[in-house]
């Protein structure tokens, strides 16, 4: 009897002869389809073995958004933990110092932000080798991922960690698909697209949710998806993370090397942590990234807060604010006044739908005062 990795085997191998064309779209479409159930069975099976959690992997969040550092072992994460946070981490010039998850706060602009330094991961490491899953288990509730490359190895270690995350469900810089799936008793799959579908046709996007046994749907597209995509929507556990490309050690490359992976990968900056390198920068990318804004509180008829703003996501609104800050104010809330970015003139009033902007001075009236 063929187990799981052989039958994944096959497909795959059956999925390479096949050609790509108009006529074999929906079959390579099925195809994938297939492969994508066969690893969550295999996913399954092996966090079954596994068990639960691990020591030092249970992490618990705090400060105002987490970011988990992802890398080989040996490429410098614990001396960058120590760079960003002040917290000590064992070092040593061998593979595997960090054998377990250490986290810190790197304090920026305001913001608390928790770093955790991860072990370093290995091929295989989606299939649970080197402790993967509890490694990838950790990352994938981050809310940015910075991907630590060794400077001589950045090629291989880039496509090595893109490979283990992407077969642990974690897609990098990408929004979830704007799709919807109501599954119905009757009429087979009815498909809405709102634009213009280029990677896919409807007999494939048929044949792949027949493959998931759904056979009556109404489905409504508002993105240009092309069948992995629609599998990820259907296989329901994956994560859209951000993330930063970080080379260390630059400070023992030539500037040739500097310029040739400068030509060959999208990297958004050269570090070096033993020598402080591009410190500073890498904070302000990370902060920019997270996408936070500082909001400063103004209580009606006092002085502004200006010692501990209030952090948010980029987008959030006043009734955003409400919600964090008591789960009655809502109740009580009349209107609210804005000075910064965000308002039209100072102490413009706005209601509860009025979107801030980073740094913006915020009086909550209530129907009290």
């Amino acid at each position: 009897m063929s187990t799981t990795q052989e039958k994944i085997r096959e497909i795959e191998e059956e999925l390479r002869r096949t050609k790509v064309n108009k006529a074999t779209e929906s079959h390579i479409g099925r195809l994938k389809a297939k492969i994508a159930k066969l690893k969550r069975e295999e996913q399954e099976q092996i966090m079954a073995k596994s068990g639960k959690g691990g020591a030092g992997y249970d992490v618990k969040k705090s400060g105002d958004s987490s970011v988990a550092l992802i890398g080989l072992p040996s490429v410098g994460k614990s001396t960058l933990l120590g760079r960003l946070t002040n917290k000590e981490s064992k070092t040593g010039h061998y593979a595997f110092t960090t054998l377990e998850a250490i986290p810190g706060i790197m304090e920026y602009k305001g913001t608390k932000v928790q770093i955790i330094d991860l072990p370093g991961i290995i091929s295989g490491a989606s299939k649970g080798k080197g402790r993967g899953k509890q490694v990838l288990g950790v990352a994938r509730s981050a809310d940015l991922i910075l991907i630590v490359l060794d400077v001589f190895e950045a090629e291989i270690q880039m496509k090595l960690i893109l490979e283990e995350l992407y077969h642990f469900g974690i897609r990098l810089d990408q929004k979830k698909p704007d799709v919807y799936i109501e599954k119905t008793n009757s009429g087979g799959i009815a498909i809405a697209s709102i634009h213009k579908l280029t990677k896919i046709d409807e007999a494939t996007i048929k044949a792949i949710m027949n493959e998931y046994r759904i056979i009556n749907a109404n489905v409504t597209i508002r993105t240009d998806i092309d069948a992995d995509q629609l599998i990820d929507i259907l296989e329901g556990n994956r994560v859209y993370i951000p993330s930063v490309v970080a080379v260390n050690k630059v400070d023992l490359a030539t500037p040739e090397r500097i310029k040739e992976l400068k030509k060959k990968m999208k990297i958004d900056i050269f570090i070096s942590a033993e020598t402080n390198y591009n410190m500073d920068e890498l904070k302000e990318l990370l902060f920019e990234k997270l996408d936070l804004i500082r909001i400063y509180l103004k209580p009606y008829g006092g002085e502004t807060d200006f010692e501990e703003p209030l952090i948010m996501k980029r987008g959030s609104t006043v009734e955003d604010v409400c919600d964090r800050l008591h789960r009655d104010m809502k109740k009580e809330f009349k209107f609210a006044r804005v000075w910064g970015k965000s308002a039209k003139h100072e102490g413009q009033r706005v209601m509860l739908n009025h979107v801030l902007e980073d740094e913006d001075i915020l009086t909550i009236v209530k129907s009290r005062n």
